[in-house]
């Protein structure tokens, strides 16, 4: 083999053996999708509050009370010589109905009702799981749940579609202290 061949393969063969270099990653600028993501979910809060409070200012009936959680509550049933509140790890039994805000029903009392539920042990939508918080057994009371406080942005993929704030009925029928010594219902 003639001598520039042999060369040429040397250099070829030690061309190739060389390690590949890194590619450099693709910035992206994610604090402007962040920015925007931010303002929608803004709107989207402030747009859902102004609905329930206008359905909230238009029932002359009831007084409703801002929840520091972000909901909006009222006790339609209250039990005024109850004094145990539900405490993590009690079981609860509770009727409810799911409407819109505007009392058009979405699941019936009687197709998702009764339920019983180990306080903060299982999944619940964190506006009801916080309305529980506040009853007495044998009380009742409405909830209006912002869309972030009910099902969020997934909605139950079934009939509560993405980000739809909720009005929850509730009757609180039964708690069963985990401690049976701190009950005095």
């Amino acid at each position: 083999m003639p001598k520039p061949l042999v060369f040429l393969f040397v250099l070829l063969l030690m061309g190739s053996c060389a390690q590949p270099e890194a590619r450099r990653p693709v910035s992206q600028n994610s604090g402007s999708f962040v920015n925007a993501s931010v303002s929608r979910n803004q709107e989207l809060v402030a747009q859902q509050e102004a609905a329930i409070k206008a359905v909230i200012a238009k029932d002359t009936t009831a007084s409703f009370t801002s929840s520091e959680n972000g909901f909006w509550y009222t006790k339609t049933v209250v039990d005024s010589t109850a004094t145990y509140l539900p405490q993590f790890g009690d079981q609860l039994t509770f009727d409810y109905q799911i409407e819109d805000i505007y009392g058009n029903v979405i699941y019936p009392k009687q197709q998702i009702s009764p339920r019983t539920y180990a306080m903060d042990q299982q999944e619940l939508i964190s506006g009801l799981r916080q309305g529980l918080k506040l009853m007495h057994q044998g009380e009742s009371m409405i909830l209006f749940l912002p869309s972030y406080t009910a099902f969020g942005y997934y909605g139950d993929d079934n009939k509560i579609g993405i980000n739809y704030p909720l009005k929850v009925k509730v009757d609180l029928l039964s708690i069963d202290p985990q401690n049976k010594n701190e009950s005095n219902n």
